[in-house]
């Protein structure tokens, strides 16, 4: 039986991928540690979906969560289960999980970044979930009270109060997100030492994240989205097809130079809120890993928005973005011409070393 369960929830776009890759890359030195992340991250992303019933879930997929649950409470150790995405479930849904891994000592743990920099990370996240409304639609719908979505699924209180309230206050864990400048390491610190895990016990490689895609980039691959219709659904045959050639093949790689975000105009509104937000989590009872006061945006500079951008701009990318998609092409051509060859050889091998065989055969008996 697991002695504890550290859930990490999320949110989105809060150093989640960089401390995902400490751990998974550390794996086998964790458990050798006593502490299991079982199975594999797409383990966890496959039990996520089907925790939380998403609508865009492979049904047929081997790892659901009570079998992911069933793993962690073999371990006799601790356990780390690590997912941005299940932040987003239903409080039926995170009551579901929590019992499924008791009698172990369930911890939540939840990260907190600052309002201005969550805003336009939420809006470019749906875009690359294949939404197709406008950053400044988005942000209209903020001010209007029309995005419950966002303060659910990506503020920290919100989540809390659908995890933390099923554990005792001192299981309930808040890593706060650093400012711009902070060590790069300093976030992983903090998620290690609610985890438990020792300093100097798993090897940092350099930081990696999910990078964040410029104000061209991501416009036009709203724009493909809906120019897209019905074909390459959400979640499977998307990310097979448009992240797999488009997003990480090609927009990922580009400078993406050209930054976009809230705007000072709305400079005042995002501190109102992000005030309010740090008072209200200073009177909700949990452990604070970090400053509240990093929830305070820092470094308010003003950009432009995917919006500003005319069509000439959008046509130069969209040029820029083909000639890359072609390259691309080229190299998947490449790569299967290199592995048919392969396959070539060996069959040649074989058939070669077939007729070797036969001749000894035939040797022998004319012997």
């Amino acid at each position: 039986m697991a002695r504890r369960v550290y859930l990490h929830i999320g949110a989105p776009k809060t150093g989640s991928t960089y401390v995902q890759n400490v751990l998974w890359s550390n794996q086998r030195v964790l458990a050798d540690a006593g502490i299991l992340l079982p199975s594999s991250a797409v383990a966890h992303d496959q039990a996520m979906a089907d925790l939380r019933q998403a609508r865009w879930r492979d049904t047929d997929v081997y790892w659901t969560w009570d079998r992911l649950a069933e793993k962690a409470g073999k371990w006799s150790g601790d356990v780390i289960i690590s997912n941005e995405g299940l932040g987003s479930a239903t409080t039926e849904q995170a009551i579901r999980a929590v019992e499924s891994l008791q009698p172990a000592e369930v911890h939540i743990i939840v990260a907190g970044r600052d309002l201005w920099r969550t805003f336009p990370s939420f809006w470019q996240q749906s875009i690359r979930a294949r939404s197709g409304w406008r950053f400044g639609a988005f942000m209209r719908a903020v001010e209007q009270g029309k995005a419950e979505t966002f303060w659910d699924n990506h503020t920290a209180l919100r989540m809390l109060r659908r995890w933390g309230d099923l554990v005792p206050a001192e299981r309930r864990h808040l890593v706060t997100v650093p400012p711009p400048g902070a060590p790069r390491d300093l976030l992983w610190h903090r998620f290690a030492g609610v985890m438990g895990i020792p300093d100097g016990l798993c090897e940092l490689a350099e930081p990696t994240s999910n990078p964040s895609l410029g104000a061209a980039e991501i416009e036009l691959l709203r724009r493909v989205n809906l120019a897209l219709g019905d074909s390459y659904p959400l979640r499977t045959p998307y990310q097979k097809v448009v992240h797999r050639h488009l997003v990480d093949s090609v927009l990922k790689q580009r400078a993406n130079d050209r930054k976009f975000g809230v705007g000072l105009d709305r400079a005042e509104w995002v501190m109102e809120l992000a005030e309010q937000q740090i008072k209200e989590l200073q009177d909700y009872p949990c452990q604070i890993v970090g400053d509240l006061d990093e929830l305070r945006p820092t470094k308010m500079k003003q950009t432009g928005t995917p919006d500003d951008l005319d069509d000439s701009q959008l046509l130069q990318v969209a040029i820029e973005t083909i000639v890359g998609m072609l390259g691309h092409a080229d190299s998947l051509s490449e790569q299967a011409d290199d592995q048919n060859e392969k396959v070539f050889a060996r069959l040649k091998n074989r058939a070669a070393g077939g007729v070797k065989r036969r001749l000894r055969l035939a040797t022998r008996r004319d012997g």
